[in-house]
């Protein structure tokens, strides 16, 4: 029985969203619960939708939070296909898009980011994706068929994590797969030129085009049609379909409009959070990838657009919101499957922090772990096809302790042993 005397709202219906809802719930919230979503599906993940529900091995039931009827059990009262177009913290209301106006005791915002435009004429035709949302997925899904019954080619911009676990899905379905990225390897922002390679060699072997050092300057068509595209070192590059996969912003306008405090965009944007996942109005607070939040453990700011974050945060920010004590220390972690590879990244080791990249197994065969070092301390680890070692990463990584980089090099070292 829901007792209205208080009304706590959350505008988005993502996983952060959905997790925030439950939590309130579990933790014994039981005022009114509203859950705000522009999209027409309820609350869904999105790693899957690069990955198992994409290449065809999940099917699409499978992405969803809760089970439908969860919500109506739980008293959380769902408006999906409504953006909220106004908040005012004076009022403490939200006005959705069809002019319903709710007022709030407490708001989270979990709105999430969006997939990044390419800025290039020609981005107007048939055949341009992005990859966000679960309708984009599935559309994806029909092209990297039809493009394998046809040897059609894919152009992919940006060899990010989507771009090229949607590569390995197109290389799956037979699709012909071109990858232009203006950095020299793919993720070099994120695993730098030490191990940047490791992709390249794992979808060279499996018959994806690299262009490195190049962007897209142009989409070429024909009847509206997406035909080639061009590239700034003058090369023309047969297409049949496009994909924007160069990154995602946070979707800030909402709290923007309404004078929330936002991070820098050196500090990553997004809108600015305590430990808490408290913003500068003390009844609104942000979680997920909309939300740069002060860690307390690395002592930094950090936007994380992964699914952990989603996944903890939410239920983080939820508990905030009921008063308790909130300090949201998680370090950052994501996943990826390409191909026969698998892997898991904890921590955080953005260029320059780190002076020494050390690898513990084969690297030659992509079943090691790697971690990078700053001064003898762990800032991070990423295994690749090596399992059950997130958990002693994250106690190295949180200890702060210097390690020998010899014998963290040594597989036959166990792992537990630097924790003594």
């Amino acid at each position: 029985m829901v007792d209205a005397h208080q009304t706590f709202v959350i505008v988005g219906a993502g996983l952060a969203g959905a997790k925030a809802a439950e939590t309130l719930r579990s933790e014994g919230f039981t005022g009114r619960v509203i859950l705000i979503g522009d999209e027409r599906d309820h609350p869904y993940e999105r790693p899957p939708l690069s990955k198992g529900f994409l290449i065809g091995s999940a099917e699409r039931d499978s992405v969803f939070v809760q089970q439908n009827g969860w919500y109506a059990e739980h008293d959380v009262e769902l408006h999906l296909g409504q953006p909220v177009v106004h908040l005012d913290r004076v009022a403490r209301t939200v006005r959705l898009g069809d002019g319903t106006t709710l007022q709030y005791d407490k708001l989270l915002l979990a709105t999430g980011s969006e997939p990044r435009r390419l800025d290039i004429p020609g981005t107007d035709l048939v055949g341009v994706h992005h990859l966000r949302r679960l309708a984009h997925s599935e559309r994806l899904k029909n092209v990297l068929t039809s493009l394998g019954r046809e040897n059609g080619h894919l152009v992919i911009a940006g060899a990010g994590w989507i771009g090229l676990e949607v590569a390995a899905a197109a290389r799956g379905y037979g699709a012909e797969v071109t990858v232009v990225e203006h950095g020299p390897t793919p993720l070099h922002g994120v695993l730098g030129p030490e191990l940047g390679a490791v992709f390249t060699d794992l979808h060279t072997e499996h018959g994806v085009r690299f262009r490195f050092g190049t962007r897209l300057t142009e989409i070429t068509g024909q009847d509206g049609m997406v035909l080639s595209v061009l590239t700034d070192d003058g090369e023309e590059h047969p297409a049949h379909d496009v994909l924007a996969a160069i990154g995602a912003a946070p979707r800030t306008a909402l709290a923007e409009t309404a004078g929330l405090t936002m991070a820098g965009r050196e500090q990553g944007g997004g809108i600015a959070v305590d430990a808490s996942l408290r913003t500068s109005d003390p009844d609104i607070f942000a979680a997920g990838d909309v939300a740069n939040a002060e860690h307390p453990l690395l002592g930094t700011r950090l936007r994380v657009e992964h699914w952990a974050n989603a996944l903890n945060g939410g239920p983080a920010a939820a508990r905030a919101m009921l008063g308790r004590p909130v300090s949201y220390d998680r370090l950052p972690y994501f996943f990826s499957d390409q191909y026969d590879l698998g892997m898991e990244y904890t921590g955080y080791a953005a260029p320059g922090m780190y002076d020494q990249v050390v690898a513990r197994g084969d690297v030659g065969k992509r079943q090691f772990i790697a971690f990078w070092l700053s001064e003898g301390r762990v800032l991070a680890g990423m295994n690749v096809n090596v399992w059950d070692v997130t958990d002693p990463i994250q106690q190295l990584i949180r200890s702060g302790r210097q390690v020998d980089p010899e014998a963290l090099s040594d597989p036959s070292v166990p792992l537990a042993s630097f924790l003594d």
